[in-house]
């Protein structure tokens, strides 16, 4: 540990004196912001770099240095940074005006596009992020079931007022919970008749990349109809597993689904939707009393960016593709750190995958205690150093604009980062 330690110290060092730019920029953002920015998830040591410009999957910072973009903006720039269909339906959108206060015609487009999709979504209603569609959608359920318990997975990070982990609780949003453990079958029993829903990724996205188990996955299902709780799949990073989510490719359908991120191209979004039934609530027409509000939740850019988006780009052979190139990703990254003398293993799901200072296997956040932070901070450092960008906690969401080349090329990047960690 003291090696790492003193190494991450050198390591911090170089990367400071490449960045000045940055540097003096955060200095000034601390003054006018807590911590130097807004979204607590992009901080990291000494500083993070700021960015100049976005195109494809290259990032240039501030000080002039380019990345090959591996983070995808934490999975919402599936499309990369700037995918034509999607900037002239903004641009066009935006001759005609925006903030309307009203309905519009593109909110349908995108409405029908997501309904078609998804296996469990026969109706949807969005919002303007995935923490707001995970907070409608247990209230839905509660609203639905008349009961107020909700079973979510221990650790598990669902938005900014739905984290399970260490130290969130301050964020945690007012509704009576119940955790399970990811990935425990026997632990399904638990769920009793008195639970309004059960809310899970079908894989744990922040935590780790955890994949579930699809028999833990249909042992909830299960569940669930037995006691008459609502299944409630959070799919706001997994939706990008297939044209219709990792339930499609699973072959499990909820009762309601939380989407977000990619959907609309890039722009703030996020949806929930399910069966017709459950959604009546929002329909006066048919007796329904929620009220549903939003100023933006149907806003020009989003529907107009989202409407493009699953009509010319986000097509079946596109997210196969994707899904194809992220498994071969993760098996070429497993065989480095397999052969690394260094406690490492990845997990992940697709095109979304995270490095661990464990040895592995990996089936749960449990399976991550004991992890070397300083050994991943340096891993992360060593691979920015080579042009490489990922999260400072190693995640990674591949886009469409990632090539197989750029993946060889940070495999060797990985290997020659460990080789000088170890060396």
């Amino acid at each position: 540990m003291a090696g790492f330690e003193e190494q991450l110290v050198a390591a911090h060092g170089r990367y400071a004196s490449k960045r000045p730019r940055s540097a003096e920029l955060h200095e000034r953002a601390r003054t006018v912001m807590p911590g130097g920015s807004t979204r607590s998830v992009l901080d990291m040591q000494p500083f993070p770099f700021r960015v100049a410009s976005a195109h494809g999957a290259r990032l240039t910072d501030v000080d002039g240095h380019e990345y090959v973009d591996f983070l995808g903006d934490y999975s919402a720039g599936l499309l990369g940074h700037d995918p034509g269909p999607v900037e002239a339906a903004v641009t066009d959108a935006l001759e005609h005006g925006w903030s309307y206060g009203g309905v519009h015609t593109d909110e349908v487009r995108f409405a029908e596009a997501v309904v078609e999709r998804f296996p469990s979504i026969e109706q949807v209603r969005f919002t303007n992020s995935g923490t707001e569609a995970n907070l409608m959608a247990i209230q839905l359920a509660r609203h639905h079931t008349r009961r107020d318990r909700v079973v979510v997975m221990d650790r598990a990070y669902h938005g900014g007022l739905l984290y399970f982990g260490h130290g969130g609780e301050a964020l945690l949003a007012p509704f009576e919970f119940d955790r399970l453990r990811y990935n425990d079958v026997g632990g399904v029993s638990a769920i009793d008749d008195g639970v309004a829903a059960v809310l899970v990724e079908p894989m744990m996205g922040a935590a780790g990349c955890i994949a579930a188990d699809p028999v833990f996955l249909r042992a909830l299902r299960d569940r669930c109809d037995e006691v008459g709780a609502l299944l409630v799949f959070d799919e706001v990073m997994t939706s990008r597993m297939s044209t219709g989510g990792a339930q499609q490719r699973l072959g499990i359908t909820p009762d309601l689904t939380t989407l977000g991120k990619y959907l609309a191209g890039g722009m703030t979004f996020g949806a929930f939707g399910g069966r017709a039934d459950v959604m009546a609530a929002f329909d006066p027409e048919r007796g329904g009393s929620m009220t549903h509000g939003g100023t933006f939740n149907n806003n020009v850019v989003t529907m107009a960016a989202g409407a493009a988006a699953m009509r010319e780009l986000l097509d079946e052979a596109t997210l196969e593709s994707l899904f194809e190139r992220g498994e071969r990703f993760r098996a070429a990254v497993a065989d480095v750190l397999d052969a690394a003398p260094l406690p490492m293993c990845v997990s992940g799901y697709g095109s979304l995958l995270t490095i661990h200072t464990v040895p592995g296997p990996v089936t749960s956040p449990d399976d991550l205690d004991g992890g070397d932070a300083a050994l991943k901070e340096l891993v992360v450092h060593g691979l920015t150093d080579r042009g490489f960008y990922l999260a400072p906690r190693g995640y990674m969401a591949l886009s469409a604009a990632i090539t197989d080349d750029d993946c060889t090329a940070f495999v060797a990047a990985l290997s020659a980062s460990i080789d000088a960690i170890a060396s």
